[in-house]
Parts: structure tokens; sequence; C-alpha cells
């Protein structure tokens, strides 16, 4: 009986088998057939595969809009309004906020007070929303704001982020690092005409300012007593762009390349062309006590990971790779806590 039982077993194993390489080869020749018609027709099916990707996508947002809340949006850790108008008492310091802003004016209100509950100057407030004086305003009176003191420029045909960058005596690498410009060609930074690009700390030319433009600075963290002097400049060169809430760190440009030195003694953690590339090529150090630095946009490194480096011990040198508008070096000082204002460390 036992013996029958496992004959039996045996043959429907054997079947089974038999069942399963069959059905392998027939799916085996139908991905060999599709993948060879695919081939010889490759290119054809691309709309047709983009409008259905498109169409998913809009599905997904439609099904799941009633879970989002469009109200508010977070950038950089502050909820900032930015829909819609914002009320009198919304008095929050929105450097963080994203894109433009609208105020509506309340009874008391001046152009000072404004610029000083957006952390802008003046003049930002009067460039965009065309002012002919300080007193042009009145109640009721809807004002576009800025994130930060500068410019809205209206892109004409033409016009690179270079050639705008001239026009306002600002950092084209200031325009190309604000995190709320867009670029038709993130590679080449290329514009599309009539669109609206932000220009960080720009002035319109040939205008009697009525301040001084107001650098909305975050406070450098104050390092403790004993490691001021710990760090010292990685190269040499002019500072091109500063410290902001966007850009945690500060730019030192050089058209002639010189070296890089490490700023501190510690250990090679990265060299090279790594994740994020618009960083470029870059290295970045650990110092062993929470502490690193970044040196971005290099030309070339000569470092490993894994090396012993000193301070003032040559790293590599100033370049113009990942996202950068000419030959300068990116360096950050990072803490356990954050990012940290580079001069506030230097000496």
């Amino acid at each position: 009986m036992f013996e029958n039982f496992l004959s039996y077993l045996h043959a429907w194993c054997f079947f089974l088998k038999k069942r399963f390489l069959g059905l392998a080869g027939v799916l085996e020749n139908a991905k060999s057939g599709g993948a060879h018609f695919l081939y010889h027709q490759r290119g054809r099916f691309t709309r047709p595969v983009s409008h259905f990707s498109v169409g998913i996508l809009v599905v997904l947002v439609i099904g799941l809009s009633p879970f989002i809340s469009w109200d508010k949006i977070e950038f950089g850790g502050n909820e900032s309004r930015v829909l819609g108008i914002v009320d009198a008492s919304f008095t929050t310091n929105l450097q963080g906020r994203g894109g433009i802003a609208e105020y509506q004016v309340v009874e008391g209100d001046t152009v000072s007070s404004i610029a000083q509950k957006f952390g802008v100057s003046l003049d930002t407030i009067r460039w965009v929303n065309n002012l002919k004086s300080v007193d042009d305003i009145k109640p009721g009176q809807a004002l576009r704001i800025l994130p930060i003191s500068g410019v809205l420029h209206s892109v004409r045909r033409g016009e690179t982020v270079y050639s705008i960058a001239k026009i306002y005596d600002a950092s084209p690498q200031s325009i190309v690092d604000f995190p709320f410009n867009t670029f038709i060609n993130d590679e080449i930074f290329a514009l599309a005409v009539g669109q609206e690009l932000i220009v960080p700390n720009g002035v319109m030319p040939k205008v009697k300012l009525w301040s001084k433009p107001v650098v909305s600075l975050p406070t450098a963290e104050v390092p403790p007593t004993s490691r001021r002097g710990e760090f010292v400049w990685p190269t040499v060169g002019k500072i091109s762009q500063g410290y902001f809430w966007y850009h945690r760190a500060i730019d030192i440009a050089n058209p002639a390349a010189p070296v890089v030195v490490a700023s501190r003694g510690g250990t090679v953690l990265s060299a090279g062309w790594n994740f994020p590339q618009a960083y470029g090529i870059h290295i970045i150090i650990d110092h062993g006590d929470g502490y690193k630095t970044l040196y971005g946009h290099l030309s070339s490194v000569a470092v490993s990971p894994g090396q012993s480096v000193l301070r003032g011990q040559v790293i590599g040198q100033m370049g113009s790779t990942g996202r950068s508008t000419g030959t300068h070096l990116h360096f950050e000082i990072r803490t356990p806590k954050g990012n940290v204002n580079p001069l506030g460390y230097l000496k």
C-alpha cells in the first residue's frame, strides 16, 4: 500500500515538473519575442508610454488630494502660508518660505514696517511692486513680497544667468543656488522667455536707493573659545557669496584656480564626484568631534577616502564642476546641530 502511494506521488511530481518546464519554455519564448519586437520597433511607443505614465500620475494626485493639506507648506522647517493673502497678524519672519508671498496692507503699515516684518529691504518691496515713493501704499492694497532681498526679473529673449547677474550687480552662482529658481536645463542653466527669476541681493541699476540693502544673514553659531582658530582658510580669493538660509556655506572665488587645503586636520570621508552631484568633485573631511568640512566644485582631488590629513595640507584644486557658474570653492562647516557660518570659525 505504501509503495503504491510512493509510486503515485512520484508519477504526480514528474507530471508537474513536465508541465512547469513547458510553461517556463513558453514564457521564455514570449519574453524573447517581445524583446525582439520592442527592439525593432523602438521609439514608436515612447509617446503612448509617457501619456500612460502621466495619466497614472494624475489619477494618483486626484485620489490622494483629500488627504493632503494644501493650506500650509513647510520649507526649511518653517511653516509658512504662501497661498492666498497673508493677514496682518502673521508676523513670523518668512525667510524660509518658498516663492513669492502676497501681503495685504492694513491701517498703520509703512513700507519700512512691512520690510522689517518680512526681513527684506525697502527697495525689494519698492521694485517688485513698482512703488513711486515710500508713501505709495494704502490699506487693502496687495503687495508681492520676495523671500529675500533682491530683484524679481522677467527673462527676455537672449538673456542668461550671467547677463542678468551683471545687470543687477549680483553673483550668478547665487541665482543658481536660490532653491526656488528653475531652469529649462539644469546643466547649462537655460532660461525660458517670460519666466520670473529671483536675483538674491540684486540692485536695480542707476537708481537712488531708499535705504541700504538689508542682507538677512542667519546668526552664526558662536564657537566655543577653545575652538576659535582651529579652522584656517581653505584657499585664497574673494567671497562671492555669503552664508544664507538657502546657502549654508560661503563661496570663495578665484579665476586662477588655486589649490585647496584642509581647513582642519581629520580623516577624509569622501573624495571625488559622488552624490549629490550638485557639489561636483568634492571632499568631505571628518574632524572626529562631530565637526566636518565640505569642499565643493573642485577640479581635482589629491586625497582619497580613509586618508588622514593635517591642517593646511593640500587636498585638491579649485574648479567649477557640478552646479557651478564659475571657478570657486563652496565651503561648509557641518556640526551635529547643522551647518554653521564658516566666517565665525575661520582665522
